[in-house]
């Protein structure tokens, strides 16, 4: 996280959030999330479950983070003030989803993290 010290930047907050998600790191993914954080979960449709602050959140992602085969690939992501949207593809062994996220970031950190799936 060191060229994103202190950046405020949307764009810039979800790319180091991506990384860290790509990397498996759970602890700097959560590290770039606001303590109230929003996520919304894609699971179970159709509308999936809302989780808020950092601990529900380490508790749904640390299943994802800990499937080391699994790859995140963003395929476009662009942002609008402080909303970012990225179009992603989610692979592990035996499959694949793609969909998008929704976040939006708030004074240097991810404050929502909408997700949406094609189904």
């Amino acid at each position: 996280m060191g060229d994103l010290e202190g950046s405020t930047n949307a764009l810039d907050v979800v790319t180091a959030f991506g990384a860290a998600w790509g990397d498996h790191d759970l602890e700097d993914t959560l590290a770039l999330i606001t303590d109230d954080c929003l996520f919304d979960d894609t699971d179970p449709a159709p509308d999936g479950t809302a989780y808020r602050g950092r601990a529900a959140i380490a508790l749904a992602w640390a299943p994802i983070f800990a499937d080391l085969s699994s790859r995140f690939e963003p395929e476009e992501t662009f942002a609008v003030g402080d909303r970012v949207i990225q179009l992603w593809r989610y692979s592990w062994t035996g499959g694949h989803v793609r969909g998008v996220d929704v976040f939006r970031v708030t004074n240097g950190k991810v404050a929502e993290k909408l997700s949406y799936v094609k189904g």
